[in-house]
């Protein structure tokens, strides 16, 4: 009954896959206009800070208390450091050089890397030939949208693009380390879990880097922050789970073809942004290589 339940999506899981993927879009749309007054690795900082506290109000909600154990809060401290310091940081990093919907689309190649990624270190996923298929079509869609002109020289505008790259890289190792490290916890708990590590290893980081925080920001980018943290990191988190519950994580990966219409559609309403045609093809030759990645292409109807 629970494999049943988890290998359709019911109404309800495709409401909340559509709020997942506007709430992670609008993570990229809320980043774009904080970066107008505060610096990458500081927003990195205020994500992860803010959404510590409202997590916490909903595992104790949910009966769930801190593990004590020195070993699950190291494996916090790298899941932290994998799926939120480390991309987070370069994602933003990489917005002050490319458009918002532009770092969504690199985004998307996360599901393929995390295929590849798993297929290499984990004995029970395999590195099948669709995953290999899969990761080329990705490779396809990173050469479309960076073009030819990353081998004439690296400017600012290709190493932003990379920076974003290698923040889904990150995301693919968080996954494996996630499964060998963290699975006999609470998924939850392993979600407030990751975010107190990432904030213990941002507030060092960004004071060094950017100083002390600014607090005399204006009123949209206060909003801005408080929203990618509320929104698009607890919330987030809350939603990831509900539907992997639901629906199961074979559905749960088509969030990553979601997220680029919503993260795009924000730029180009609220920020005038615009994507060539590289971009659009790019981001369509992902979504082959997840969906063969997946399987979904070629699985029959039983």
């Amino acid at each position: 009954m629970t494999e049943q339940t988890s290998s359709r999506i019911t109404p309800s899981a495709a409401l909340m896959l559509l709020a997942l993927a506007a709430v992670w879009g609008g993570s990229f749309f809320f980043a774009e206009i904080a970066l107008r007054e505060v610096p990458p690795l500081t927003i990195t900082l205020h994500r992860v800070f803010w959404a510590v506290p409202i997590l916490f109000v909903v595992v104790r909600l949910m009966g769930l208390y801190l593990p004590r154990a020195p070993k699950i809060w190291g494996a916090y401290l790298v899941m932290g450091a994998l799926n939120n310091a480390i991309p987070f940081s370069l994602i933003f990093w990489g917005q002050v050089q490319i458009e918002s919907g532009l770092a969504s689309i690199l985004n998307g190649t996360t599901a393929v890397f995390g295929a590849v990624v798993a297929g290499v270190l984990l004995k029970d996923e395999p590195l099948t030939w669709p995953k290999i298929v899969g990761a080329l079509f990705g490779v396809a869609g990173v050469a479309a949208i960076m073009g030819v002109d990353l081998l004439s020289g690296i400017d600012l505008r290709n190493l932003a693009q990379l920076a974003v790259l290698a923040a889904a890289l990150s995301y693919a190792f968080a996954s494996v380390w996630g499964k060998v490290a963290l699975a006999g916890q609470p998924p939850q708990m392993n979600a407030l879990g990751m975010l107190i590590g990432s904030t213990i290893l941002m507030i060092p980081v960004a004071l060094w880097v950017d100083g002390m925080p600014r607090f005399d920001l204006s009123a949209p980018v206060w909003a801005a922050l408080l929203a990618v943290a509320a929104l698009s990191t607890a919330l987030a988190y809350l939603l990831y789970f509900a539907i992997l519950k639901r629906a199961g994580a074979a559905n749960l990966m088509l969030v990553t073809l979601m997220i680029p219409p919503f993260a795009v559609g924000l730029g180009a309403a609220f920020l005038g942004e615009t994507l060539g045609s590289e971009a659009l093809i790019g981001f369509a030759l992902i979504a082959v290589g997840l969906a063969i990645t997946d399987g979904r292409l070629f699985r029959r109807r039983t």
